[in-house]
C-alpha cells in the first residue's frame, strides 16, 4: 500500500524537521519500503491515518497498549491527574502506590525506582549491578535488545565467546569492550564463561522472552542454567521485562518461568501508553542507590503524575478483569485461525506465540531460538506480506523482526480480519509483488 496523499504530504514536511522524518528509526518503513502512514487517532483495536483510512492494529505502540487505544479508564485517569498538575519533581501518592503494586506483583520484588524509558531502566539497573558488585563487565545475548545505552549497543565479535564491538556509530570501542556477547540457547558457552570469568562479571542481562529480534522463545533448561550459574559466580541476573512485564503474566516472565532474577526492568505496560520505565529487585541491592548509597541515578520527570495515573489505571483494569486469562484465550483463538492459513501457504511460515505476543517465523523448519538461527531471507519474504496486509486494512510492524501484540480490545472480528488479510497476502501473486 502506498501512503495516502495527506500522509505523504505530512511525511515530506516531517523529513525537513526530523531525521528520516521520524522520532524512532523503525517507523520510517526503511525495512519494508514505502512511505509511512501518519496516524491521527486510535480507538480500541483500530487506528486511523490522516487520510481517514482505518486499520486493525497489531502494533499497539510497540507493546504498551495492552488495553487498546484510548481506553476510557486510562483516559479518565490521565485527564483527572492533569487537572491537578502534570509533574511536581517531588514524591507523589500515585508514584508510591504504583511502586507498591509493581514490587508486590513481581517475584522477589521489594523496591523499584521509576525512570522515563526502558533504556533508562536497563542503563540504571546495570549501573546498580556494577556498583553493588564492584565489578565492571557485563554479559548480554545476541538477539536481545535492551535500549540504546552505549554499553548495550554492541554486536558479537568473531570469537567463540567474545567481547562486543560497537553496533552503532558514536559508541566508543572502550565502552563496548566491557560487554561480552553470547548466543542464546547455548548452555555450554554460558557455563564455560561464567566459570572462567564470573568473578569479574557484574551482571548478565537477558530478555527472558526475547521479543525484539523475532520472538525467540527460550528453553526452560537454558534459563535455569543461567540462574544457577550466575548464582554460583556471584553475578547478578537482570531480567529485561520491558516487553514481557505485566504482559505475559501479572508477575511477568519471572512468574511464568518460575525463575527469580536479582533485578528486573520494566516499561511499556506499566505506563499505560505514557513514557515510563522502572527497575527494581531485592532491598539489599536497591539500597546501593542514592540517596541511601553511592550509585547515582536521577530524573526530573521520573514518577510524574500523568504516567503514574495511566500505569495505575492500566494495572487496575488488568487485575480486575482477569486480563491474562483473557489474553491467553485470545492468543489461542488467533492460533486456531492463523495456523491453517500458514500451513496452506507455499511461503514457509510458522506462528510463534506466547500469551499475547506473536510473530511469524518466515523460514522452513522449527522456529529459531537464537538470532544466529534466523534465515536472512525472512526480511525479503516479509516485505510484500506487510504491504498486502496494509492493503486489506491490517497494520503490522514495519519490520520482519518485530512482534505483534494482542490487547483486551481485540475481538473475534479483528482476528478474523487478520486471518482473511493474511490468506490474501500469502497468495503467490501477492508474495511475488513485493513493492509498496
Amino acid at each position: 500500500m502506498s501512503a495516502g496523499p495527506v500522509s505523504a504530504a505530512w511525511m515530506a514536511r516531517a523529513e525537513r524537521w526530523l531525521p528520516g522524518g521520524v522520532s524512532s528509526p523503525v517507523r520510517a518503513f526503511r525495512a519494508v519500503g514505502g512511505t509511512p502512514l501518519v496516524i491521527r487517532r486510535g480507538s480500541g483495536a483500530e487506528i486511523e491515518d490522516v487520510d481517514g483510512r482505518r486499520f486493525t492494529d497489531f502494533v499497539g505502540s510497540w507493546g504498551p497498549l495492552i488495553l487498546g487505544h484510548a481506553h476510557p479508564e486510562v483516559v479518565h485517569a490521565i485527564t483527572e491527574a492533569a487537572g491537578r498538575g502534570t509533574t511536581f519533581g517531588a514524591p507523589g501518592e500515585m508514584e508510591i502506590e504504583l511502586a507498591e503494586r509493581i514490587a508486590s506483583a513481581y517475584p522477589g520484588g521489594e523496591q523499584v525506582r521509576f525512570v522515563s524509558s526502558g533504556t533508562e531502566a536497563t542503563m540504571s539497573a546495570i549501573r546498580l549491578a556494577r556498583g553493588a558488585t564492584g565489578r565492571d563487565r557485563i554479559v548480554k545475548f545476541s538477539g536481545c535488545y535492551h535500549g540504546h545505552a552505549d554499553h548495550l549497543l554492541v554486536a558479537a565479535g568473531s570469537g567463540l565467546v567474545t567481547f562486543g564491538r560497537p553496533s552503532s556509530a558514536g559508541v566508543p570501542a572502550a565502552f563496548a569492550r566491557e560487554t561480552i556477547v553470547l548466543p542464546l540457547d547455548d548452555e555450554a558457552r554460558l557455563t564455560e564463561l561464567l566459570r572462567r570469568e564470573g568473578d569479574r562479571i557484574a551482571a548478565v542481562i537477558i530478555e527472558p522472552v526475547p521479543a525484539n529480534n523475532g520472538l525467540l522463545i527460550q528453553r526452560q533448561e537454558f534459563l535455569a542454567t543461567l540462574r544457577r550459574e550466575t548464582e554460583r559466580a556471584g553475578t547478578l541476573l537482570i531480567f529485561d521485562e520491558v516487553i514481557s512485564g505485566f504482559r505475559v503474566a501479572r508477575g511477568g516472565a519471572a512468574e511464568l518461568l518460575g525463575i527469580t532474577p536479582d533485578l528486573a526492568t520494566f516499561g511499556k505496560v506499566i505506563g499505560g501508553g505514557l513514557p515510563v520505565g522502572a527497575f527494581g529487585g531485592r532491598r539489599d541491592l536497591m539500597r546501593h542507590l542514592a540517596p541511601d548509597g553511592p550509585v547515582y541515578q536521577a530524573g526530573t520527570l521520573s514518577g510524574n503524575a500523568l504516567a503514574m495515573a495511566a500505569g495505575l489505571a492500566t494495572l487496575t483494569v488488568l487485575e480486575r478483569d482477569r486480563a491474562w486469562e483473557r489474553l491467553e484465550a485470545t492468543g489461542r483463538s488467533l492460533a486456531t485461525l492463523i495456523e491453517p492459513v500458514l500451513a496452506a501457504s507455499s511461503c514457509p511460515a510458522t506462528l510463534v506465540r506466547l500469551g499475547s505476543l506473536f510473530w511469524f517465523s518466515l523460514q522452513p523448519g522449527p522456529p529459531p531460538r537464537s538470532a544466529e538461527a534466523i534465515d536472512p531471507e525472512a526480511a525479503a519474504r516479509y516485505r510484500p506480506i506487510f504491504h498486502a496486509l496494509l492493503d486489506h486494512g491490517v497494520a503490522m510492524a514495519p519490520s520482519a523482526y518485530e512482534v505483534g501484540f494482542l490487547s483486551l480490545a481485540h475481538q473475534a472480528v479483528h482476528l478474523e480480519r487478520l486471518r482473511d488479510a493474511l490468506a490474501l497476502a500469502l497468495q503467490p501473486a501477492a508474495v511475488r509483488a513485493g513493492s509498496p
